[in-house]
């Protein structure tokens, strides 16, 4: 399997289990947390390989979602 391809597949995995924590902790449906998610700067960042923001756990990748929605920016952990 191709890199490209692999990283895709990994980014399925992360996106669809991070839809179902924002769906859950905010109480919305997983359309709803999938729009959410598609709109933000940091899936602009996690579907880019490069940026390695792919390595962070999803309950990282929920609370840097939140913070985006909630101050307008993210602050990246050092190991990103």
């Amino acid at each position: 399997m191709s890199e490209l391809k692999e990283f895709q597949v990994i980014l399925q995995v992360i996106v669809s289990r991070l839809v179902q924590m924002i769906a859950q902790e905010l109480n919305i449906s997983s359309k709803d947390a999938l729009d959410m998610l598609y709109s933000s700067m940091l899936y602009e960042k996690l579907e880019k390989e490069e940026t390695k923001v792919w390595h962070l756990s999803v309950p990282t990748l929920y609370s840097l979602l939140i913070e985006e929605k909630v101050t307008g920016k993210i602050t990246f952990p050092e190991e990103a």
